[in-house]
Formats: C-alpha cells, sequence, structure tokens
C-alpha cells in the first residue's frame, strides 16, 4: 500500500531537521547521529519527487554538483557515515577487537545466501582475484569474457593468460538478452572451462540473463563466475536462486556503503573446488603449530573465512551493517523501482534526439536499469565531458576497450531536474 502521506510529512519534518543538526556538527570534532528515514510503509511511489527529496536530505552531497557518476563510487548517506565513526571511536577508545565477522550474515540475508558463504574483501578486485586464481585451470582452457570489461575483472583473467597460458574468448553483449546468451554459447568448445562476466557492465549498464548464463554453465559443467560490481543496492538478490559459483562484489557502489569494503559468495558446495591462497587468522580451524615437527596447518576453515584471514577495519564493516540498514529502511524494491524510473527518464530524453544521439544501452525491459552508455554524434566524448563537468555535473568517459563513449548512472539520491540540467548541455553540444 502506499506511504502514509501524515506519517511521511510527519517523518519528513523530524529528518529534515535531524539533517540541518548533523550539518551542523559535520565541522566540529565529531558528528553527532541523525535519524534515518522511517521504515518503509509499503510500495513508494517513483515519482514521488517529495519523498526523494526527503532521501537526498539524508546525503551530505554538495547541491552545487549534479553526481551521476555512482556507478563509480556511491556517496554514503550520514547514518553510515556515522555507524563508521562510531564503530572506530568503540575500537580506539576501549581497545575493542573483531565484531567485523558478524557482517558475513547481514550480507547474506541481503544477497540471498548462507552466512558461511561469504568473505569479507575489500573490493570487488579483492574477490575476482580470489576466484580467478582458486579456479582448477590449466593451460589451453578456455574463459568466456566480454568486450566490455572494467578492469578489474580483465586484468585477474589476463594475468592468469600470461602465467598459466589459459586461452580468453570474448563476445560484445547484444541488445537483447536472449541473443546475449546465444553469443556466450556460440564460443563454447570442449576445452571452456568458465565464463566469468560481469552481472552488470560497468561501461553502459546492461543487465545481463546471468541466471541463464548459470543455468547453461552447469549444464555444460562449466564454472560460472560472476562480477557482480553493480547488482547488489540496484536490485533485489537472490544468488542461490541465480546459481553461480562465486560472486564478488563491493559495499561502495549501489549499497552506498564505506569504500574499501566488499564480499564474495562462493557457493557452500564450490569450497573444495575453489582453492583458497591468501589465508591468515580465520582461514583455518587454528590447528597450525609452528612449535611441532613436522609443523601442521590443520584443514580449512568449513565456510567462505577460509578466504580472508587477518584483522579487518570493524569501523568500516559497521558501516556496511548500516548501509544495509538504510537499503532496508526504504525497500530494495522501491529504490530499484526509483533508479530503474530515472534510468528510463534518461533513454526517453537520450533518444529524444533522434540519430544524432547513439545510445548504447538495451531499451529492453529486463536488460537495463540505472545505467546509461551513449555517444554523441559529431561530439568527441573527451570534450563532452569537459563541458559537463563545466556545468557542475559529473558522469564518466569511458575509454575503456576502445568504446569511447560516456556514462550517466542514477541512484536515490539524483531527481529529474538534475537530468534534465544534463540534457540541456547535450543539445548546447549538438548545436556546437
Amino acid at each position: 500500500m502506499p506511504v502514509n502521506r501524515k506519517n511521511f510529512i510527519k517523518h519528513s519534518a523530524a529528518a529534515l531537521i535531524g539533517s540541518v543538526t548533523f550539518n551542523k556538527a559535520a565541522s566540529a570534532d565529531f558528528l553527532l547521529p541523525v535519524p534515518a528515514l522511517p521504515e518503509s510503509m509499503g510500495i513508494v511511489d517513483p515519482n514521488d519527487e517529495q519523498y526523494w527529496q526527503l532521501v537526498r536530505q539524508q546525503f551530505p552531497l554538495t547541491k552545487d554538483v549534479a553526481y551521476l557518476n555512482n556507478g563509480t563510487m556511491g556517496p554514503s548517506p550520514y547514518p553510515v557515515i556515522e555507524a563508521v565513526r562510531k564503530g572506530m571511536m568503540d575500537c580506539d577508545m576501549f581497545g575493542n577487537y573483531g565484531g567485523w565477522e558478524a557482517t558475513s550474515g547481514k550480507l547474506a540475508k541481503f544477497v540471498g545466501a548462507n552466512e558461511d558463504e561469504i568473505a569479507l574483501t575489500h573490493n570487488v578486485t579483492d574477490g575476482i582475484n580470489i576466484a580467478c586464481w582458486g579456479l582448477p585451470l590449466k593451460k589451453d582452457d578456455e574463459v568466456i569474457l566480454t568486450t566490455h570489461e572494467h578492469v578489474g575483472n580483465a586484468l585477474p583473467w589476463l594475468n592468469r593468460r600470461r602465467v598459466d597460458g589459459i586461452v580468453i574468448k570474448v563476445f560484445t553483449p547484444a541488445s537483447t538478452a536472449d541473443e546475449t546468451l546465444n553469443r556466450i554459447t556460440a564460443l563454447y568448445t570442449k576445452k571452456t572451462r568458465a565464463v566469468a562476466v560481469p552481472h552488470i557492465p560497468c561501461t553502459q549498464g546492461q543487465i545481463l540473463p546471468v541466471k541463464e548464463i548459470c543455468k547453461w554453465a552447469k549444464e555444460k559443467g562449466i564454472y560460472a563466475v560472476i562480477d557482480g560490481a553493480h547488482g547488489p543496492g540496484m536490485m533485489p538478490l537472490d544468488l542461490h536462486d541465480m546459481g553461480c559459483d562465486t560472486y564478488a562484489s563491493c559495499c561502495h557502489k549501489w549499497m552506498l556503503g564505506p569504500k574499501g569494503t566488499g564480499f564474495l559468495y562462493v557457493r557452500k558446495d564450490f569450497m573444495e573446488t575453489l582453492q583458497p591462497y591468501f589465508v591468515g587468522g580465520g582461514s583455518d580451524n587454528a590447528k597450525w603449530n609452528m612449535a611441532l615437527k613436522p609443523i601442521p596447518m590443520g584443514e580449512y576453515a568449513n565456510n567462505a573465512h577460509r578466504y580472508y584471514g587477518g584483522t579487518q577495519a570493524s569501523g568500516l564493516y559497521k558501516g556496511v551493517d548500516a548501509a544495509i540498514d538504510f537499503i532496508d529502511s526504504i525497500g530494495i524494491e522501491n529504490i530499484h523501482n526509483r533508479i530503474k524510473t530515472l534510468g528510463k527518464y534518461v533513454q526517453d530524453h537520450l533518444l529524444s534526439f533522434g540519430d544524432k544521439i547513439e545510445l548504447i544501452t538495451p531499451t529492453e525491459e529486463r536488460s537495463r536499469c540505472a545505467v546509461n552508455g551513449f555517444r554523441i554524434k559529431g561530439v568527441e566524448y573527451t570534450k563532452f565531458y569537459t563541458m559537463a563537468a563545466e556545468n557542475k555535473i559529473r558522469i564518466r568517459s569511458v575509454a575503456e576497450n576502445g568504446l569511447n563513449s560516456l556514462r550517466v548512472s542514477t541512484h536515490i539520491y539524483n531527481n529529474k531536474q538534475e537530468i534534465d540540467k544534463l540534457m540541456q548541455v547535450v543539445a548546447n553540444a549538438l548545436k556546437g
């Protein structure tokens, strides 16, 4: 049912007052906590600008710049920032140690996994390297990737090719999910061992049919290793239902969490296949003993902790907990609907320029959401990036893989006025 208007106005006032209090304290030696958004009372209209303006008030984003680059980094809301501060203070005031392990359970629930299937990492690249190097691959084994890879998914596999002689095969995502799947399956040979693709390529935000890809991989007896940088926080996830073997992600993009936090999902019955290499405290069953002869190590931990070890930043993971709570307070379905609505708003306006704009992101409903890639005919992409910056609009230029394009990515703190401002810059660029 829709959000109750009286409660909305009541909570709006409280939250706005809290934000003002926080902003005044921001220049002080400490930061005061602010009330988070009220728990979602049902379905929020994705076009309810009053509600989403309240959401915007929860972020310290400057009003001077239209930030349309969440695909690179998602600014954290005040409750997350405060949770990090408090977590660090608890550690530094009392010498508290540990506590970060509990975040695995919270992340697992958020992405549809079991707690023992979540390894804490610092970013997506960490998780991809764990998966890439842990697979039992040998010379001439083939791995399928896309022509739209981020450096974090490209270099680990290219490096393994250099070291072990594996073969990399690539495809370009098509305009529909079905054709994309066809292009992947067409690359299969008896030497294919893994498909290692992004859930959502960073270049143009297309949602790949990962469930179908993972199903096909299982049928062929090959590994499904997913780069999940842009999934969590953008849309509801159920990794068990997806069927992947591993899913590497971060908390600093659509989850709006602290920078330098991430996780790797490893399917429980896949752990005996995926070899751990980077290990430390917590990676084994604590049976190692350097005083004994022969020196024992013991067994790997019976969970995903085998893939990481040692001290973690407890304050940062308190921030991850708070980021999940923040998302839950709004509702992941509400967030998905809002950012998909804004993504469609961007697409519609770009398409309104006719053949002067080349839209790279598919318009197919299931293949689009919050990110749009495009080129402006007759306007060099770096020139337009500079024009946008001069108009105080932050977007991203995409030089990777020779795409030479532009990318706009919108989240819940954005509004249609910011998109309109960008489209005016597009119109001005076309005028020359």
